[in-house]
């Protein structure tokens, strides 16, 4: 019998709420610590893949998702003059077993919040609890509280383990690797911004146009939208260079005229980014970073999930499903390493997941799919009658393929994992 019997877990963001409810199934009793004092359904849209959402169907919210989320129906890709380089469906279109949703960060925490607390109690979720430090001792783990505001402390809690669901800023990951420093700056900035508008192409589209040093994304992310309307989240980017903004820089509202110009002409007929620009009313600045893999996420009663162990690129439309297949995994090891120690369990999910993320991450700094836009901006930077003039249809498909083998969601093997 495994000697994991409490849980700490740092962070109430997907991944460390998607973690409570795996542990509670496996029959751990949890609690989240969460620094924020008041948990808010903030945020801009997100995607979730198919494995992502298989993990979530599997706990129970399959109806859920279908309320707030837009079942993706096509990725396209187009040049910055609206060609196309490439187009496929997605999700239950393309013949997966489960949706991928485009969907509002902020909804989506706030029904893991809400399952949490209906499942787990209300008093397994403290908010304005930032972490300040822990020691791993033999046989527990001792974490330290505090008031991020007021530098209150607000105790001690003892569990059995702790999952470092705390960020890319990570208190714990920082205590692991003092010398980390911050965050690494790809000399990408980030502007993002949601607002009602005339629904595209099927109503269900997720569009990337651009390459590398000038990119717009954009999807729906509400499904009770009618009459040919749609919210619209949208991301803007730019290669700027030089230093990172300060952290306390990040999520700022920003004016929109400081990037608006470069998108200025992007009118293709089916999309208008500048109109959309322009009915933004609130748009938000995040520099594009990440951090390189490190060797070990797990010391002792301790290991760190989702951002905190693998934060990467927003690219593939990875960030948060990779925490919540780090969050299944996790459960995975305890189900099937049941007679053995906290810290053999721990390993064994670092197992699965450690080498697994980390090429994901590498990849995201190659542009992952998106290097199919770099390519045909190279060689076709004043654009292209037909896509296969410039890269051929088995090229597409090895780097499109490629990455879906990368990041876990290849159909066919996805698919065999149905129950």
């Amino acid at each position: 019998m495994s000697d994991i019997k409490t849980a700490i877990v740092a962070g109430g963001g997907i991944g460390g709420l998607v973690t409570a409810l795996k542990l509670h199934r496996a029959g751990v009793s949890v609690k989240v610590f969460e620094s924020v004092e008041n948990i808010k359904a903030l945020g801009v849209g997100i995607n979730l893949l198919p494995h992502a959402v298989r993990v979530l169907t599997d706990l129970g919210l399959a109806e859920d998702l279908a309320k707030i989320g837009v079942p993706t129906a096509e990725l396209i890709y187009v040049n910055k003059y609206g060609k196309q380089i490439w187009q496929e469906p997605r999700g239950l279109y393309a013949g997966y077993h489960w949706p991928q949703y485009s969907i509002h960060r902020g909804k989506l925490q706030m029904l893991l919040l809400e399952t949490v607390k209906k499942r787990l109690g209300e008093g397994a979720v403290h908010t304005g609890h930032r972490l300040t430090s822990f020691e791993n001792h033999e046989d527990r783990v001792e974490a330290h509280f505090e008031n991020k505001k007021t530098g209150e402390r607000l105790g001690t809690y003892n569990a059995d383990i702790m999952i470092a669901a705390d960020g890319i800023h990570s208190v714990v990951r920082k205590t692991f690797y003092p010398n980390e420093g911050e965050p690494i700056f790809s000399g990408r900035i980030l502007w993002r911004g949601l607002t009602e508008s005339s629904s595209f192409l099927t109503g269900k589209s997720m569009i990337m146009a651009g390459f590398q040093d000038q990119k717009f994304v954009t999807y729906p992310v509400d499904p009770e939208m009618a009459n040919g309307r749609s919210l619209v989240n949208w991301i803007a980017e730019l290669t700027v260079g030089g230093e990172a903004p300060t952290k306390a820089d990040w999520n700022q509202k920003i004016d929109k005229e400081k990037f608006a110009s470069d998108f200025a002409t992007w009118n293709f007929g089916w999309l208008n980014v500048p109109e959309l620009i322009e009915q933004t009313e609130s748009v938000y600045e995040f520099p594009m970073v990440d951090r390189d893999p490190v060797a070990q996420w797990t010391f002792g009663r301790v290991t760190l999930l989702g951002d905190a162990a693998h934060p990467m690129y927003p690219i593939g439309s990875n960030g948060a499903s990779q925490a919540i297949l780090d969050a299944d995994e996790l459960e995975q090891a305890l189900l099937e390493h049941s007679n053995s120690s906290a810290e053999h369990i721990l390993k064994a999910y670092e197992e699965k997941r450690l080498t697994a993320t980390a090429n994901i991450v590498r990849s995201n700094r190659k542009n992952g799919p998106e290097h199919v836009m770099q390519i045909a901006e190279e060689r076709a930077p004043e654009g292209f009658e037909h896509i296969h003039d410039v890269i051929s249809g088995q090229e597409l498909e090895e780097i499109i393929g490629g990455y879906k083998k990368i990041a876990g969601f290849e159909k066919d093997t996805l698919n065999k994992k149905m129950q």
